[in-house]
C-alpha cells in the first residue's frame, strides 16, 4: 500500500518550517519542496527598520572578518547575515550574524535546522537605531528557546558589546565574564571586544584583521614590489650599460693588438 504524500502548506504572512514529526514522514523529495518553498527575502518590519551604513558595514565587516580568518586556518564556520533561520514549526529568525560550525560552507537562501542537522550556534546582533530594553530581553528569551549556545549584542552607537552564553542544561542565557576587557566565545574559538567603536576579533590576544586592512596590507606590499623591480630594472639597464661600454672598450683593445700584430709582421 502506498503511502500518502505529507504535504505541508506555508503561510506567505508567517512562514514556518513543519513540526519535526511531520518533516520525520516526509520523502527526500518532499522535504525538499518544503525547503525550495520557504522564503529567503521577507517584507521589512516596521519593529526592524534599516539601520543604514552604520548597522550595515559593521554586520558585514564582522562576517568578511570572521570568513577570512577561518578560511585561512582551514576551518569550516558557516557565516551569514541576516539569514532566514527556521527552525521547525516556529516563528522565523533572521539575527544579523549567525555562526554554524562543522557544515559546508556554501551559499543559501535559507537555514532549515530539520534539513541541516543542526541550528544557529551563535547569534549577532548588532544595534544602532534606539531599540528598548524589554525588546532586547524578548529576543534574548527567544534565542536562548531555541537553544543558540551563543548570543552577543553590539550596541555600536553606545560603544557596548554584552555577550551572554546559554547555562547548563537550561534554556536560560547567563552573562559571560570579561577577562581583560574581552568576552570570550566558546563557538568561535575566538575573543570578542571593541576598539572605539569597531567591533572587534581576538585570537591569544591578537586583532584579527578586517578584509580593508589585508586589501590595504596587499596593496603597500604591491607597492613596494613594483618599486622592488622598477629599481631592480634600472640597475639592470645600467649593468647592460656597463657590460655594452666593457665590450666596446674590448673589441677597441682587440683591434688595436691587431694592428700592433700586422705592423710588426
Amino acid at each position: 500500500m502506498e503511502r500518502a504524500p505529507v504535504s505541508w502548506v506555508i503561510d506567505p504572512d508567517d512562514p514556518r518550517a513543519p513540526p519535526q514529526e511531520i518533516w520525520d514522514r516526509m520523502t527526500p523529495e518532499e522535504r525538499q519542496r518544503v525547503v525550495d518553498a520557504l522564503p529567503s527575502e521577507l517584507e521589512i518590519s516596521e519593529a526592524s527598520p534599516p539601520e543604514g551604513d552604520f548597522h550595515f558595514n559593521a554586520k558585514l565587516a564582522a562576517r568578511d572578518t570572521l570568513g577570512g580568518y577561518f578560511q585561512s586556518i582551514g576551518k569550516r564556520v558557516y557565516l551569514a547575515c541576516e539569514l532566514p533561520v527556521y527552525y521547525p514549526a516556529g516563528r522565523m529568525v533572521a539575527p544579523d550574524l549567525i555562526a554554524v560550525r562543522d557544515v559546508e560552507v556554501k551559499e543559501r537562501a535559507c537555514w532549515s535546522v530539520s534539513a541541516e542537522g543542526k541550528g544557529a550556534e551563535l547569534a549577532l546582533e548588532i544595534l544602532w537605531n534606539e531599540r528598548s530594553q524589554e525588546e532586547l530581553e524578548n529576543l534574548a528569551v527567544r534565542y536562548a528557546s531555541l537553544g543558540i549556545p551563543e548570543y552577543f549584542v553590539f550596541d555600536r552607537r553606545r560603544r557596548q558589546l554584552r555577550g551572554f552564553r546559554l547555562a547548563q542544561g537550561s534554556a536560560r542565557y547567563e552573562p559571560i565574564a570579561r577577562k581583560g576587557g574581552l568576552l570570550a566565545s566558546a563557538v568561535l574559538d575566538l575573543d570578542l571586544g571593541l576598539e572605539g567603536d569597531r567591533l572587534c576579533f581576538y585570537h591569544a590576544l591578537a586583532r584579527l584583521p578586517e578584509p580593508r586592512e589585508v586589501l590595504a596590507r596587499l596593496g603597500a606590499m604591491v607597492n613596494d614590489l613594483m618599486a622592488l623591480r622598477e629599481e631592480a630594472e634600472q640597475r639592470l639597464d645600467e649593468e647592460r650599460q656597463r657590460a655594452d661600454e666593457a665590450e666596446r672598450r674590448l673589441a677597441e683593445a682587440l683591434a688595436e693588438l691587431e694592428c700592433l700584430r700586422r705592423e710588426r709582421g
